[in-house]
C-alpha cells in the first residue's frame, strides 16, 4: 500500500490534543501506549510504541473514534486494541478505524471479531437491531461527522460538530487546524474572548453571524470537554 494522506504527519500530539477535546496524556495512552505503577500499556492505536510526539492525519482520525466512545461510556479503551489489531492485520490497512469500508462493507467481519475478543458491550462497534446489523451509536456518531474518499475510501475530513455546521477540519488546509471558511475557529474565538462582539467580527472577517457563532460554540466545547475525556 502506498503512501497515502493517512500518513500524512499533521499535528503535535498536544495540539491533536486540544484539537479533539481530550487531555494530552490520554491521548497520548491512545496513540503511543503509557507506563504506570510499573506496568507498561501498549497503544490502541499504532501497532507499538514509538515515542514519536507527530501524529498523522490516521491516527488522528481514529483517536477521534476512541473520543465517540470515551465520552459517551467512560471506559477504558484499552480493551479495543485486540479488535485493532485484528482488523489493521485482516483488511491490510495502518488505519483500520479510518476506512469507511470497515463501517459499510465489513460489518460482518466485525462483529466476529468482537466475539473473538469478548469486548465489552460499551465498547461494540456493531449490534444486532430486528434481525440487522447495524452500527453501535459511537460508532454511527462517528461516521456521521467523516467525509470519505469516494474511491479509495478513506476519510478525507472531518465535521468535529457535524456536516451541518461549517466548522472543518482537513489535513490539507490550514495544517490541519479546525476552520470555518478557511479562518481558524481559534482565532475567532480568541477575539469574542477578547471582547470583540459577534457582529464585529463577521464583519470583520466577511462571513455570517452563525459562521462565528458555530465557530465559538465549537471552541467552548472543546475547551470544556478538555478536562471530562
Amino acid at each position: 500500500m502506498g503512501i497515502t494522506v493517512l500518513d500524512r504527519e499533521v499535528y503535535s500530539m498536544s495540539e491533536a490534543a486540544r484539537i479533539l477535546g481530550v487531555r494530552s496524556a490520554r491521548l497520548r495512552g491512545w496513540i503511543d501506549g503509557y507506563s504506570r505503577g510499573g506496568v507498561d500499556y501498549e497503544p490502541v492505536i499504532r501497532p507499538e510504541r514509538t515515542g514519536e510526539d507527530a501524529v498523522t492525519w490516521g491516527e488522528f482520525v481514529e483517536a477521534g473514534y476512541l473520543r465517540e466512545y470515551r465520552i459517551r461510556h467512560r471506559v477504558s479503551l484499552q480493551h479495543l486494541r485486540p479488535v485493532v489489531q485484528i482488523l489493521r492485520e485482516r483488511l491490510g490497512a495502518p488505519y483500520p478505524l479510518a476506512h469507511a469500508k470497515l463501517y459499510v462493507a465489513n460489518r460482518e467481519l466485525v462483529r466476529e471479531i468482537q466475539d473473538e475478543t469478548g469486548i465489552d458491550r460499551e465498547l461494540a462497534m456493531v449490534v444486532v437491531r430486528n434481525g440487522q446489523l447495524i452500527l453501535a451509536p459511537g460508532a454511527a456518531a462517528f461516521v456521521e461527522k467523516v467525509e470519505f474518499a469516494p474511491a479509495d475510501r478513506e476519510a478525507l475530513r472531518i465535521y468535529p460538530d457535524d456536516k451541518a455546521s461549517p466548522v472543518l477540519i482537513d489535513p490539507l488546509r490550514n495544517f490541519g487546524a479546525p476552520v470555518v471558511h478557511g479562518i481558524r475557529t481559534e482565532n475567532l474565538y480568541d477575539l469574542f474572548a477578547g471582547g470583540d462582539s459577534i457582529a464585529d467580527i463577521a464583519d470583520g472577517f466577511d462571513i455570517s453571524v452563525a459562521d462565528v457563532e458555530a465557530a465559538i460554540r465549537y471552541e467552548s466545547r472543546i475547551n470544556g470537554q478538555e478536562t471530562a475525556a
